[in-house]
């Protein structure tokens, strides 16, 4: 599948366009409505370079592959893109999906530009081709750890289900909640079954459960297992992979999905940019756009600054990630490498902890907020060559 701009202001232009891969969940098991909040994103940032001249009078062309959430999937459609030209390749939601993309452009020697993968080990290996807008699991998952301590909560019971992803979640909370006195229980959801799960938090005594588990199943029965339970009335439910932000979830649970904090990447006010695009992004989707749509707009933006201004050579594109520096949707953004990051990294994307309004379940509530900023005197590192 192809979204490309074959013309550019001016009317039908003959030169060859700059193919971009863009890696996207689009089918089960996937988590489609976030696959499409990313494609909106990412098509709209192609339309509007294309609209600005494209690159060197170049359009973008889109070449989009659902990768269903299968690490086989995107690797092979990495290959493939690769096999078709495409300067570099960008998107991803899931993270274990990601990491395979990752590793196979690694492999190839092509760029890539994580969208909206949080794991921490995106590579198992230090690559001078891959680069990440969104934060890291660590900093995200620690932030809402201490948001959960910061309330009260000592004891937190966490419902996981097997999963790189998930696993290196609780060990991230398990050691931030335990640094501060605190405990994790951690609850196998290989076999969900609810009741008996409800029966266990009472048990240990959580005062707050964390969904680390797919969506909608298993987590739709497990919020509608606890809301019912009188002996549960007052443990939080929390989701810190962001499950409540889509309109899925607010559909599947109405009032029951109201108060379950979740994290998100949004500043506490959008750039002047990041206004005109939610306008843009809300005639394209049926709900408000997601951060993942934000992410992905932000994504086109800062490859179009590249490929402009370093060129469409792959290892011209892979030497640019130091270099860049632009005003996206949601802050400037530029790429360092954070102590312990194998991948070029925006180290200080904005972070949010919200919820559904219990009185109007189709509002968020912002209940912190982290908006630490990159120091303006940072040089870059790998000046002088290819990145890393």
């Amino acid at each position: 599948m192809s979204k490309s701009s074959t013309s550019l202001q001016g009317g039908q232009v003959d030169r060859p366009a700059v193919r971009v891969g863009a890696l996207v969940p689009l089918s089960r098991p996937g988590w489609v409505e976030a696959g499409r909040h990313l494609l909106a994103g990412l098509e709209l940032g192609v339309e509007e370079v294309n609209d600005a001249g494209g690159i060197g009078g170049r359009p973008l062309d889109l070449v989009v592959r659902d990768t269903a959430a299968d690490p086989r999937r995107a690797a092979a459609a990495v290959e493939e893109l690769a096999e078709l030209g495409v300067a570099a390749v960008v998107g991803e939601y899931h993270s274990v999906v990601a990491r395979a993309a990752a590793a196979r452009a690694d492999a190839l020697a092509v760029p890539f530009l994580c969208s909206s993968a949080v794991l921490d080990e995106l590579t198992e290996q230090d690559t001078p081709w891959v680069a990440r807008l969104c934060p890291p699991q660590s900093r995200g998952w620690r932030f809402y750890a201490g948001h959960l301590i910061d309330s009260g909560h000592r004891r937190i019971a966490v419902a996981v289900q097997p999963s790189v992803y998930w696993a290196s979640g609780t060990r991230i909370l398990r050691d931030h909640v335990s640094a501060h006195g605190g405990a994790v229980v951690e609850l196998d959801m290989g076999t969900p079954d609810p009741t008996a799960m409800c029966d266990e938090l009472v048990r240990h005594g959580a005062t707050a459960l964390l969904l680390l588990v797919g969506h909608p199943e298993p987590a739709v029965p497990i919020v509608r297992a606890v809301r019912r339970d009188e002996r549960l009335a007052g443990l939080l439910i929390g989701a810190p992979a962001g499950q409540p932000e889509f309109t899925e979830w607010a559909t599947a649970l109405g009032e029951d999905g109201a108060a379950v904090p979740f994290l998100r990447y949004l500043p506490e006010h959008l750039t002047t940019l990041g206004v005109r695009v939610e306008a843009r992004l809300r005639a394209r989707l049926p709900a408000a756009p997601s951060f993942v749509a934000y992410e992905g707009y932000d994504t086109v933006i800062v490859l179009a600054h590249a490929l402009r201004f370093h060129g469409t050579d792959r290892e011209r594109v892979a030497a640019a990630w130091p270099r860049v520096e632009v005003e996206g949707t949601r802050g400037r953004i530029r790429f360092s490498r954070p102590s312990g990051s194998r991948v070029w990294q925006w180290t200080w994307p904005n972070l949010q902890i919200a919820d559904r309004d219990p009185a109007h379940p189709d509002r968020f509530r912002v209940l912190r907020t982290d908006s630490r900023q990159e120091p303006t005197d940072r040089r870059p590192e790998g000046e002088d060559g290819l990145a890393g």
